[in-house]
């Protein structure tokens, strides 16, 4: 079965993904024969291989490289998989999306990956795994959930036992004839967790002006779905310095509005939801073009000290061609980081940080690192750079595309 992604898989073959330096684990011979106990991280990268998608679950010793990462000794599994887990916790949850199943390994002391279990998903109703990291959340030892578009339900399961505890149906989710799909940067609030939720006609090159997000009570696993229908595609969230949830329409809603006119996308705005109230703030609305003098704007992450990052269309820099999908664009590495006060609401370029592709991922690493993604090479490419001072250093790099990163101790 193919797996089906947002972004276009170039192909990759076997021997060039031998051909990639050792720079990860294991580069020393010796290395298995002593014990390891340093700090470790799992990459896990998506590749096309004679026309089928193919993962593969690297380890590393340092976010800091010189060189591409080794996929010499990384765990081969068919498909898409996605690593999750809790971060330093020394486990890794692998979900095999031609499976449906999550496999979990362990570290042994030599700093290896060694498989340590699975449970399948296919008795409620799941055939497979896609989307990305985050649809994984992780409540406690006993309890996590796996939130499914494809189902419109919430799976209950045990990562301790490995087992499936129940299924949480998500009335209202679905709408005829679109695709739905969830945010890759959920928040929590309290005990409260917020998915955003975005969704797209499955038969045009277009967004439905619908907002909405999940709210789940991780205490009694209540869940409920509210919307609002000012704008489309806000898959991005982050929490303000007033314990508001803020929303924006991501980069692909806004390259589908550049090209395709309000008609096939309502304007690109930031919209705010109260998490006490469980409702979105009707008199909060803002146009995110107006925020940056005009320009095309989408997508939101979060920064530092009450601030947030939106990104920005380089239009000097880059020419939209009016044929191009809007998936074309909205990958482009040409989206410019804006500093956006959470407070006052006004944003300001920020210079230092490259312009890249406009679906930006963020993952931790170390103490207070944070670091985005960037595709690149026709998305064969993966960078990792550094956001946390604002340098959009790179530290490595990895074939393929990583859509899932963990810092396993």
């Amino acid at each position: 079965m193919k797996v089906r992604s947002f972004f276009p898989l170039s192909r990759i073959t076997a021997a060039a993904l031998a051909l990639s330096l050792l720079t990860g684990c294991g580069d020393d011979e010796d290395s298995d024969e002593a014990d390891y106990d340093g700090p470790l991280y799992a990459a896990i990268t998506q590749s096309s291989v004679d026309g089928e998608a193919i993962s593969y679950v690297a380890l590393l010793r340092s976010v800091d490289q010189t060189e591409k990462i080794s996929l010499k000794d990384a765990v081969e599994i068919p498909g898409r998989a996605l690593g999750s887990g809790v971060r330093k916790a020394g486990v890794l949850f692998v979900s095999h999306s031609e499976e449906a199943k999550v496999e979990r390994f362990k570290i042994t002391s030599k700093g290896k990956l060694e498989s340590d279990g699975e449970v399948s998903f296919k008795g409620r109703g799941i055939d497979n795994i896609e989307e990305y990291q985050h649809q994984f959340q992780f409540i406690s030892d006993t309890k996590a959930y796996f939130v499914d578009a494809h189902t419109a339900q919430i799976i209950v399961w045990n990562p301790t036992a490995m087992s499936v505890t129940s299924a949480i149906p998500l009335p209202g989710l679905a709408i005829e004839g679109a695709l739905t799909s969830f945010s890759t940067m959920p928040v929590r609030v309290g005990t409260r967790l917020i998915i955003p939720i975005a969704w797209r006609p499955s038969a045009d090159i277009a967004v439905i002006n619908q907002a909405g997000v999940v709210v789940i009570d991780t205490t009694n696993d209540s869940v409920k779905v509210v919307t609002d229908n000012r704008c489309g595609w806000v898959r991005d969230s982050v929490v303000g310095p007033d314990n508001q949830v803020y929303l924006a329409t991501e980069a692909y809603g806004s390259a589908v509005n550049r090209l395709k006119g309000a008609d096939k996308a309502a304007t690109p705005c930031l919209i705010r939801f109260n998490p006490e109230s469980g409702a979105f703030d009707a008199n909060f609305y803002r146009e995110l073009s107006g925020l940056t003098n005009g320009t095309t704007t989408g997508s939101l992450v979060r920064g530092p000290s009450g601030t947030a990052y939106l990104r920005v269309l380089d239009e000097q820099g880059y020419t939209v061609d009016p044929e191009a999908h809007p998936r074309l664009v909205a990958s482009a590495p040409a989206w410019k980081f804006w500093q956006l006060n959470l407070s006052t609401f006004t944003a300001t370029a920020v210079n230092t940080l490259p312009a890249s592709s406009g679906s930006t991922f963020l993952y931790e690493a170390d103490d207070n690192r944070l670091l985005f993604t960037e595709f690149t090479n026709n998305s064969s490419l993966t960078h990792f750079r550094e956001l946390t001072d604002q340098s959009g250093r790179r530290v490595f790099s990895s074939d393929g595309l990583i859509f899932s990163f963990l810092q396993l101790r």
